[in-house]
Parts: C-alpha cells; structure tokens; sequence
C-alpha cells in the first residue's frame, strides 16, 4: 500500500488521540517506536531534533539519500512516520527556553536520553512541570530513574537488557557465548510499548483528577515482563531448560523443499492429528510419546525425519498451509522478500511504501498493528527532514515572526531546515 492512500472510507476520520500533542526528545528506537504508534493514533507528534545531527538514528545502516541531501538510515526510517521535526539546541540558553515556552501547548513531552542528560539541561520533569502543572513526563532508558538500581547510570541498548532479563541463556550452547538477537530489538519496542501503556494511563488520570505525573519505563523492566518463563523459574525449583519451548513439546524449525517451516504442537490433540498427518497413528497409543516431554525428547530422532520427509516436496509455505488446515499451529520461516510478498501483510497494511528522492523503487515502512473497527486507518505521513517543521511550529504556537526565526537560526539555536528539492 502506498503511502497516503491508506484510507477507510465507512470509518469515523476523528482519532482516539486527536487533539493529544507531544513533544518528543527522542533518539533511536524504544522512544520513537511508542510515539509513531502515538501518531498513528492520531497524536500531534513534535519531535525534537538537534539541527546538525538530529536524531542519532539518522546515522544507522543501511540508509536513503533525502530529499535535504543529507544521509537517513532505517532507525530513523523506521520509527517517524506522521511526526513533524523542530530542530532545537537544547544546549543553548535560547533554545532550552525556546522548549519551555512550547510546554504549556503540549499534554507530554517524553524523553529517552541517558539518565542524567535532561537534568543537566533543564528540562526535567521538575523543571518543566513548573511551566505547566497537569503536565504528563514519559522517560524511557535502560534501568529507570523512580526507582533504586544499581544500574541507574549504565547506557543500555536492546541487546543488553535482553541479556540481562534471561533471553539469551536458555539457547546458549554450553561453551560457546550467547548469540545476541541482532534482528529484533526487542528491548527496544517492548519499553517502547509500555511507554504507550503509561501515557495513555496518564492521559486517563488526569482526565479524571486533573494532575499530571512523570511516567518511568526501564527497558530492563520491559523485557522482564515480556520474557515468559524465565522469571520465575528458580522459584518452582524447574530446570533452566524449561525456560526454552523446545523442552517442552514439539516447539522446532523443520526443513522444506525450499527453506524451513515451524511447528508448535503443545496439546494432547494436536499431536494425534500430527500423527495422522504423517501416516504414524501408532505414536497416538505409544507409551513413550504420551505428553509435552516425551515429544520434545524424541523430536530429532523420530519426529523430525517424518515430518522433513512429508515435507521434502512441498515449499515451507505449502507444508505451513497443510499442517494449519488441519489443525496444527505451523508457519514459514519468512525471508524480507517472503514478508513483502505475504497476502497478509498487504491486506492489513503492515508495509508501506514511501517514495525515496536518491532511487525509483520505493522503501518499505512498518504500518499500524493496532486495527480499530469504528475508526480509519491513515492517511499516514511521510518521515519529517530534519527540522522541516521549526518555522512552521515556532510561528503557530509562539507568534515568531521570520526575522526573529532567522536570528534564532544565525545564533545556532535552532535549525529551519534545508530542503534541495
């Protein structure tokens, strides 16, 4: 779907966060990933940038040559859809001031830097809630600030608070280091998501009492509640290997005619029709195939050669579609080009395609996985230039005029963008 046209016509156009404004000091993932949801919702997202560099995600790989010359990558790319750039300094007295005067416009303004920066700058949650009372602060960072840790100053990114809350170790081969989940970055979007949680929950607060309140996402603390069943593990006195789901059940990747497909069988009856399936009816009366750990024990020395055999001459999407259709939870272990071309994924609009200025083929976005049936989707924007925005947000909200606006720009504190076509 292209962008722009993303549109339902027989739904309401109001959003359930039409007329919520934020302001958002934020880099990289966790942080833009929860206010371009925000956006989706319909949310007024000002994303402050600093006018050199901007949002250090601009500097990841791979990356687009803009419309303004200047290199994006797909950090950036991925996690700014429908957001509107104000290039600020914040380390300048006039652009610290420059924010503060926008505060009492906006319900949130919400930040991810490193413990310790926004204090050091000015624009803390004690210092801005002084320029509006019922203000609502979200901070996202790897070990939280409300709370004591031992970690409080340490840089996080997803690998790290992934490792930390267990991801790694139930898959580790014993000898060899842990593989870090490099495609993922869950750490990242599940703080991400809490972070949406915790401002919506404020939102409702405050509409119903009137006060504001800081919100405090740990990533750490995201992946924890996100892991499964690590957490508590030690305290049933359960092996560590119960923590994969491969110990428990048939839980495993199988190969096909042309790249592999994965199985989950965790019910009594989804084994029998697994059974069925692969010509065996004697495994459903086998004493040594009677439950979770007996399937994942004999998985690679029985289970396994049948059911790669059954699937030798079917592609990993066939054999997925076969299996499901009886029953049995099975999907293709999808490449980029098979999650491009997945009939699902066109249906429910969940890449989008946004023309880029340096090549004819367009890039392909993440959409909106939250489906609303009274509301319509879209019309969803294209990711902002750096500070493309400035002149146009610093005139509505603070009346300055274009000689005050080119003062501001001459001294360096802000930055008003520099399209080449």
């Amino acid at each position: 779907m292209r962008l722009g046209e993303i549109k339902n016509a027989d739904r309401g156009d109001r959003k359930p966060l039409q007329g919520v404004r934020i302001l958002a000091l934020e880099q990289m993932q966790a942080l833009p990933y929860a206010t371009q949801l925000m956006a989706h919702l319909g949310a007024d997202v000002v994303k402050v940038e600093h006018p050199e560099t901007g949002d250090s995600g601009r500097g990841a790989s791979p990356a687009i040559t803009d419309l303004d010359g200047r290199r994006v990558g797909a950090t950036y790319l991925r996690n700014n859809l429908s957001k509107r750039s104000l290039a600020i300094d914040l380390k300048t007295p006039a652009g610290c001031r420059l924010l503060k005067e926008l505060v009492p416009r906006f319900d949130v303004v919400c930040e991810n830097f490193t413990p310790g920066t926004v204090t050091r700058l000015g624009v803390d949650y004690e210092a801005l809630r002084l320029h509006r009372a019922d203000l609502i602060y979200c901070s996202v960072s790897g070990f939280g600030q409300r709370g004591a840790s031992p970690y409080a100053d340490y840089p996080a990114y997803a690998p790290i608070v992934e490792a930390m809350a267990g991801l790694y170790e139930p898959t580790r081969v014993p000898g060899r280091p842990p593989e870090s989940v490099v495609a993922g970055a869950l750490g990242d979007n599940a703080a991400g998501l809490f972070a949406v949680i915790g401002m919506l929950a404020a939102l409702r607060h405050r509409d119903q009492t009137g006060e504001g309140q800081h919100v405090d996402i740990a990533m750490y603390d995201s992946m924890i509640a996100l892991s499964d069943m690590v957490p508590f593990l030690a305290s049933m006195d359960a092996p560590p290997e119960w923590a994969t789901s491969g110990s428990l059940g048939i839980v495993k990747g199988f190969r096909a005619r042309d790249g592999y497909f994965v199985v989950a069988v965790l019910r009594r009856h989804h084994f029998e029709r697994l059974a069925r399936v692969l010509g065996h009816p004697e495994w459903i009366d086998d004493p040594n195939l009677s439950g979770l750990e007996d399937w994942a024990r004999e998985t690679e020395g029985l289970i396994r050669p049948a059911l790669e055999a059954w699937a030798a001459h079917k592609t990993k999407h066939e054999a997925a579609e076969a299996l499901a259709r009886e029953g049995i939870a099975a999907g293709a272990s999808q490449t980029a080009e098979d999650l491009a071309a997945d009939p699902h994924v066109v249906a429910h609009h969940m890449l989008i395609e946004v023309d880029r200025p340096d090549a004819a083929k367009p890039i392909q976005i993440v959409g909106n996985p939250v489906k609303l049936s009274g509301i319509s989707e879209g019309p969803v924007a294209r990711f902002p230039l750096l500070g493309e925005q400035t002149a146009e947000i610093l005139r509505e909200e603070l009346d300055l005029t274009t000689s005050d606006l080119e003062e501001l720009a001459r001294s360096g504190a802000i930055g008003l963008g520099d399209p080449k076509s």
